[in-house]
């Protein structure tokens, strides 16, 4: 007997379904003001940093339409079609964001090469990297808060953008903080060099993102503490004489599946095993908010419902 219930679409938060959207116009704004402003700040200055810091923010503004994009595909209701929903939507934009964070990590790379091979002296490093710090600050807080809003509502999408933001950050401060280095010893190859070792740090970020977009692709488990959380609400229902076995689950996007078959008494009624099937279903959703639970009874005593123990995992 298949069972299958799943609450509106929740968040962790335990409120209905709301659009975050305007996070992803939050990330859109904040790096159209960076370009600008770091822009500004090489003109002034000439420095390669400042070019390839500005050159990341271009990637964010990319990467926070993608996100715009790929948030209002998740968002569409279930359909003949998707079933399930459109929740992996997210996992391209992060994809996406690892991409160009590489991609960035490339230019900047390559910018610094040419420059230590012919160095240039800087301009105007005040009003230079007076820009590029006041960027870097609103970068700062529109990080904070799509880092914020991705955890509260488990938007890979938004935690994606916001470690994109922060990269940005750390990139910011280095740039800042090896463009006035340069300028005050007179040595000019520290510009490409910071460039470089700021370059060398963020291909980390970009390829985390990568490997937690193909594990949501590839359908990955539960997290070992979400797992543990579900294996103990079934296992406190083992006082009341039943089993289970052939546990499994996975996540799509915020949304979180889980399977796993009941073994209960053989003289038990449909309407007992259906009652206990309803209760543990929704203690699975109190623990995990915005979770699709399927449950599958079976009889305790007949050797055939043991035929697919290799479910298990």
């Amino acid at each position: 007997m298949m069972m299958t219930s799943t609450a509106p679409a929740l968040h962790n938060d335990g409120m209905s379904t709301v659009s975050l959207k305007r996070f992803a116009w939050l990330s859109i704004a904040a790096a159209i003001s960076t370009i600008l402003l770091k822009t500004a700040g090489w003109q002034l200055t000439g420095s390669v940093g400042l070019l390839s810091d500005a050159m990341e923010s271009l990637v964010n503004l990319a990467g926070g339409i993608l996100a715009l994009t790929m948030l209002s595909i998740a968002e569409q209701p279930a359909d003949e079609l998707h079933a399930f929903g459109h929740g992996k939507a997210e996992y391209f934009a992060a994809a996406f964001e690892g991409v160009l964070i590489l991609i960035a990590a490339t230019a900047i790379g390559v910018a610094g090469i040419d420059r230590l091979i012919h160095p240039q002296p800087l301009e105007q490093l005040g009003p230079g990297l007076a820009f590029t710090t006041l960027a870097t600050i609103i970068n700062f807080f529109a990080a904070r808060v799509l880092l914020s809003a991705g955890q509260q509502y488990r938007s890979l999408t938004l935690e994606a953008d916001a470690q994109h933001l922060m990269t940005d950050v750390w990139t910011s401060v280095g740039v800042i903080a090896g463009v006035f280095a340069a300028g005050a010893s007179g040595w000019l190859w520290l510009d490409p060099l910071l460039a470089l070792l700021v370059a060398a740090n963020i291909v980390w970020t970009g390829w985390s993102l990568l490997r937690r977009s193909a594990r949501g692709l590839m359908d990955g488990a539960l997290s070992d503490g979400d797992h543990a959380l579900v294996v103990s609400t079934l296992e406190s229902f083992r006082n009341e004489g039943i089993d289970f076995h052939a546990l499994r689950t996975r996540e799509s996007g915020s949304r979180r599946f889980v399977e796993v078959h009941l073994l209960v008494p053989g003289h038990w009624t449909v309407v007992k095993g259906h009652a206990l099937a309803e209760r543990l279903e929704s203690d699975i959703r109190r623990i995990l908010p915005g979770s699709h639970v399927l449950t599958h009874l079976e009889p305790l005593d007949d050797p055939s419902s043991l035929e697919d123990i290799h479910l298990d995992r």
